[in-house]
């Protein structure tokens, strides 16, 4: 008898929960792996929740698209900082979280054997998702210093591609992509009859004057761009789950199916505390952002203690560096270098095979995030790293 679905067992087994067993293992040991910001959400928006739920109709289920205040509140956020107006040729739909949101446009647009394209390094959920589905990820190498290659993109598209997948700002380099190349890849998507799957759940999260662009708010991009968003990283609310999309108004039939089937609707006490949220603004979330801002300065001056082990552009945007340290040896377990940070350091990444840099025989590749910790915790954590690293490559 068949155990398991064959598409599951081409999905890569998640990475975040192994290296979240090496922390378990190896106590004291510091994680800068998992993408969160070391902040929650404001403490009254949560006290406020209890008086909120008041309502014993909000027992009941409710629409699916979103609690209608949350909606309007949310739309007019993307009027305000995105430059994009909900209009006629699209519909904002809130849902358990960003990736819950990918998940339900992949299912809604593609079918078995349908390809999607992914700057690499990609976000991985991003990548299980397409399998999930039956669906073929199509890798596409970027530039050098993470931006992004067009004319590469252009390159790769087939007629079974539905969608071109950009992440800006970026998980994992940290790249902010310029409005140039993502106005030249939603105007690609357009020629070609295809979406522009634009995942911005990093956008206030931008230094040195960089800028987010949102190519939704381009002329007649909103027939062909979905536009998703959460309140993971810019508010703290990882585990509440709250994330938002805005995808052309003519698939209305076919994710109000996805998303009644999933959810029915998102968690009631989520889209209220969202909502609570919201009043506070970008004005609450900047002062952090800034505090992020030196933690990053800090992280880059430790790093150049590898000196010429280590290569990383220096990106404006999340809370990521990765970088290219010299290769393992071929046969070697991919995992072993992270093994022998928090079995002999007490230091943890991400190595960079989750996000398809793969030839690890040729350049070990390794994400650190500085979002998650204190500032005190990432200098200590970011010390023991370029110890182990050093250690690694002594011979």
């Amino acid at each position: 008898m068949k155990r398991y679905s064959l598409r599951m067992a081409a999905v890569d087994t998640p990475i975040i929960p192994a290296i979240g067993e090496l922390v378990r293992n190896n106590p004291g040991t510091i994680s800068l792996g998992q993408g969160v910001v070391n902040y929650g959400p404001p403490a009254a928006a949560i006290a406020a929740i209890p008086s909120m739920m008041g309502d014993a109709q909000l027992n009941k289920y409710q629409a699916v698209m979103g609690y209608p205040a949350l909606v309007d509140a949310l739309q007019k956020k993307l009027a305000d900082e995105n430059n994009f107006q909900i209009g006629a040729d699209s519909i904002l739909m809130i849902t358990a979280g960003s990736n819950m949101a990918f998940l339900n446009c992949i299912m809604a647009v593609a079918d078995p054997g349908d390809e999607f394209i992914l700057p690499k390094p990609f976000y991985f959920n991003q990548e299980m998702a397409i399998r999930m589905c039956g669906c073929v990820p199509v890798p596409v190498d970027v530039n050098e210093d993470w931006s992004l290659n067009v004319e590469a993109l252009a390159a790769a598209i087939t007629p079974r591609t539905r969608a071109i997948v950009t992440v800006s700002p970026n998980n994992p380099t940290g790249a902010v992509y310029s409005q140039a190349s993502l106005t030249a890849v939603n105007n690609l998507c357009a020629e070609k009859g295809l979406y522009h799957f634009s995942d911005e759940a990093y956008e206030y999260f931008t230094y040195d004057g960089a800028k987010h662009f949102s190519p939704a708010s381009l002329p007649g991009a909103a027939k062909h761009t979905f536009s998703f968003y959460s309140m993971s990283k810019n508010y703290g609310m990882a585990s509440w789950r709250l994330g938002y999309v805005v995808f052309p108004a003519d698939l209305f039939d076919t994710m109000n199916k996805v998303q009644d089937t999933n959810l029915i609707c998102a968690p009631v006490p989520t889209q209220l505390l969202a909502l609570e949220v919201l009043k506070y603004g970008r004005a609450w979330v900047q002062p952090k952002v800034d505090a992020l801002g030196d933690v990053r300065k800090n992280v880059y001056q430790a790093l150049e203690g590898l000196g010429d082990l280590v290569q990383f552009p220096r990106t404006q945007g999340a809370f990521y560096v990765l970088m290219k340290l010299p290769g393992l040896q071929r046969g070697h377990d991919p995992l072993a270098f992270n093994r022998a940070m928090a079995e002999n350091h007490k230091v943890v990444s991400i190595p960079g095979f989750a996000f398809g840099l793969t030839n690890t025989h040729e350049a070990n590749y390794q994400r650190l995030s500085y979002g998650a910790l204190q500032a005190a915790s990432v200098t200590e954590g970011v010390a023991r790293y370029v110890t182990a690293v050093k250690d690694w490559y002594k011979s």
